[in-house]
């Protein structure tokens, strides 16, 4: 399924779901499904709930109250307001280690024994097609970054490796926006990738039994439709299992926690000269399975 969280006529944010055709929003609330946002949904719901909304997104609009047809609602990023940083993973595959390496001017020795945490602040998550900033006044390289977002359904504590698959409830997409020029001037990334409208997320979160797990999906990114990153998720050197297993192990990840899992190849920074972004241009960011998040930047 996919869950949305949005907008009809400038209403109040609502829970949805597609239906199968991903052409009709329906409100939750037409299922008796009734949560105040998508973090109360992700830490409450029941399994009977959740087979309900199954169940409502198998109908036609025809027998949905408040059925809205896709093209006339405003989709919000699914999470809009994250209660905890995001969790990011750093150089997590091996091609963008390498290329990241080379931007540095860093010698690579391919060997990538432990993960790269960090956090990534955000008071708003943008919407698909909400602007992202450029900051000129501070960025003179601005970055785009696809990835696959993790979100915990359940508070984890040591987890095993083995059971880390029942701590998700799904996936979405996250643009780990960046400016290289303060990520290299302060030699850490938080701040680099924090500034306000840094996280676009979206269009929809893909409850976890939707694709089979680990989740092994193609991962592209487009700017002005030009193919900049193209990849699978299968590549990456620390899995889910691994990152749930080894955080939790010394830290509680909260429901509705929200995990991005790195960056393939092909960021701007990767190129020579460098592909950075500026006003104009449109970045679209695409994860097999849960679509297309696109952002222009101003």
């Amino acid at each position: 399924m996919k869950l949305v969280t949005y907008e009809v006529e400038r209403s109040r944010a609502m829970l949805g779901v597609m239906n199968q055709e991903e052409s009709w929003i329906y409100p939750l609330r037409s299922f008796e499904v009734d949560y105040p946002d998508m973090l109360h949904l992700i830490a409450e719901v029941s399994e009977g709930e959740m087979q309900r909304i199954a169940w409502g997104a198998a109908q036609t609009p025809d027998k949905v109250f408040g059925a809205a047809p896709i093209k006339e609602v405003k989709l919000l990023a699914p999470i809009p307001h994250p209660t905890q940083d995001v969790i990011c993973l750093g150089i997590n595959y091996m091609a963008h280690a390498e290329e990241s390496a080379r931007y540095k001017k860093e010698e690579f020795n391919g060997q990538r024994p432990y993960a790269i945490y960090f956090s990534k602040r955000t008071n708003e998550a943008s919407a698909c097609g909400q602007a992202i900033p450029s900051h000129s006044d501070l960025v003179d390289s601005l970055d785009y970054e696809a990835e696959l977002a993790v979100i915990i359904r359940k508070d984890a504590k040591n987890v095993p490796a083995h059971q880390a698959k029942d701590y998700v409830f799904g996936y979405t997409i996250i643009n780990d926006v960046s400016a290289r020029n303060l990520q290299t001037r302060h030699k850490q990334w938080y701040f680099a990738k924090s500034l306000d409208g840094f996280l676009p997320m979206g269009p929809c979160i893909l409850t976890a039994d939707s694709v089979s797990y680990p989740p092994k999906l193609s991962i592209q990114s487009y700017v002005n439709g030009e193919l900049r990153q193209n990849s699978n998720t299968d590549l990456l050197i620390f899995g889910i299992d691994h990152v749930i297993s080894e955080l939790s192990a010394g830290m509680t990840l909260k429901a509705g926690t929200i995990i991005s899992m790195g960056t393939p190849a092909g960021a701007g920074m990767g190129f020579t000269p460098p592909k950075f972004l500026k006003p104009g241009d449109v970045v679209e960011c695409r994860v097999e399975g849960i679509g297309s998040l696109i952002n222009p930047v101003v």
